[in-house]
């Protein structure tokens, strides 16, 4: 394989916190370091969507919208890029095509330049519209349109399946391909295997880019093979919110390289003064509670459980918020029982929340004493189609109450969304611009919350919403 540089996507501004962290930076943290993080030389920075866009309106009163804008002003030679769930977009479940089309039209408008779109299931259906929408607006060079695998080990998942699916994504119109391989699960010569398949099958424009962590310690080799093998980018992430189970660091790995025929072109000195910042960030996380030392520890279990970073950061969160800090093994152990019943989906955001929630509550009530929505919905294949064979036990309770399984793309069962949603916005007195409408179809109860806020703080009426969650705002 001939040589090449090696370029690097830096998390720090969205996985990083996202995987240590539950996604608690600040903007007003990241803005110092933004014009210097520009001109590092990276190939992008990831900084928006994935978590980000439900945190920052639930726990941090920013709109994200305005942190996109933010971004693209100090950004102007490093592409912004975006974490996109297909169908999903940032939500949680399928959204109309009408409203996928939107929103992809506003993230690009606003200033997103790499949008990486991904399935957690890897239908490829549920991509259509995401897709199609970026190569819309995208068009020209405006936007990137990165598909990604979402990687992950069981019976049915092979070598072959991943390159056949990048096989099917370049064909609906990939300018890249990611291999997403959340928690950390793929091993250093299966990388190497993967990547040279890929890049033997693809066209030869076509980036194969490379997303681990370091959950299991093992990330830092799994790019060294992957670059070996022909790799074109990685995603790094800055010592400071770098490793555990977020993704490996950035300066080890320009080291690395460095004097080699992969050279990153990055002087790791000017990297230094973002070091330093973010370690104050990053103690700043901890002393608030939201960085935990277990997410910064090497846990070879994460092969058995498989949970990504943003997952585990999670669970670790909401088990303490209900007081059951001392379940968090019996829940990860149960974790993979509740994957195999489903059908084996790869973990990654929505399904590693619907299979980490009902994970939890079989250990809390009983084992499938208690089924979510989400669960139920995604065992009738309302969030697509899975690799895997389901139990057909789970399932038989899962149809209990008259529940059919659908077969077909879930979008085709929903009808145009804009519309309705333009005008419950603008009846409630919250619409300013379009944007609000997606926020407010993604999270209708958050962002009426932080609509209230706004109009609060707006007016000079009370900007502390967290003191006042039934207040009523004039409107």
């Amino acid at each position: 394989m001939e040589a090449k540089k090696v370029q690097i996507t830096d998390t720090i501004l969205r996985d990083a916190h996202q995987s240590l962290a539950a996604t608690r930076m600040r903007y007003d943290e990241m803005e110092p370091m933004l014009d210097l993080l520009d001109s590092i030389g990276y190939y992008s920075l990831e900084a928006w969507g994935g978590a980000t866009f439900d945190t920052a309106l639930r726990f941090l009163n920013e709109d994200p919208w305005d942190r996109l804008r933010n971004l693209k002003k100090h950004l102007k030679k490093t592409p912004i890029q975006m974490l996109l769930r297909g169908q999903n977009l940032l939500g949680y479940r399928h959204y109309a095509d009408d409203v996928v089309d939107r929103f992809v039209d506003k993230a690009i408008e606003n200033g997103v330049g790499v949008m990486r779109i991904f399935d957690a299931l890897n239908d490829p259906r549920n991509l259509e519209a995401s897709v199609n929408a970026t190569k819309k607006y995208g068009a020209g060079g405006k936007c990137i349109c990165e598909c990604a695998i979402s990687y992950t080990t069981s019976p049915v998942h092979t070598t072959e399946y991943f390159v056949k699916y990048a096989k099917t994504l370049e064909d609906m119109g990939a300018d890249n391909i990611c291999i997403k391989d959340m928690a950390n699960l793929l091993m250093p010569y299966t990388a190497y295997e993967l990547v040279k398949e890929l890049k033997a099958e693809l066209r030869p424009e076509t980036k194969v880019h490379i997303h681990t962590h370091n959950t299991t310690g093992t990330g830092d080799m799994v790019y060294l093979m992957a670059i070996n093998a022909g790799a074109d980018i990685v995603d790094c992430a800055l010592s400071p919110l770098g490793n555990g189970s977020s993704n490996p660091a950035t300066e080890p790995l320009v080291a690395t390289l460095k004097g080699t025929p992969f050279d990153t072109g990055i002087d790791i000195n000017e990297l230094l003064p973002a070091v330093e910042h973010f370690n104050k960030v990053a103690a700043r996380l901890e002393k608030d509670g939201f960085l935990s030392p277990k997410v910064r520890r090497i846990d070879i279990n994460t092969l058995r459980y498989q949970v990504p970073g943003g997952m585990l950061s999670n669970l670790i969160s909401q088990l303490k918020q209900a007081g059951q800090s001392d379940k968090l093994d019996e829940c990860l152990a149960e974790v993979p029982v509740v994957r195999k019943a489903c059908g084996y989906p790869p973990l990654v955001t929505p399904s590693s929340q619907i299979v980490g929630t009902q994970a939890v509550w079989n250990v809390l009530f009983g084992r499938y004493k208690t089924l979510t929505g989400q669960f139920k919905d995604i065992m009738l294949g309302k969030y697509g189609a899975v690799p895997g064979e389901k139990d057909p036990e789970v399932m038989a309770m899962c149809m209990k109450g008259g529940e059919q399984v659908i077969d077909c793309r879930p979008a085709d069962l929903l009808t145009d969304e804009m519309d309705s949603l333009t005008q419950t916005v603008k009846d409630a007195g919250f619409y300013t611009c379009e944007e609000d409408v997606l926020s407010y179809a993604l999270f209708p109860e958050v962002a009426t919350n932080f609509f209230k806020w706004r109009k609060a703080r707006d007016l000079a009426v009370d900007t502390d919403m967290a003191k006042n969650p039934d207040k009523v705002y004039p409107v």
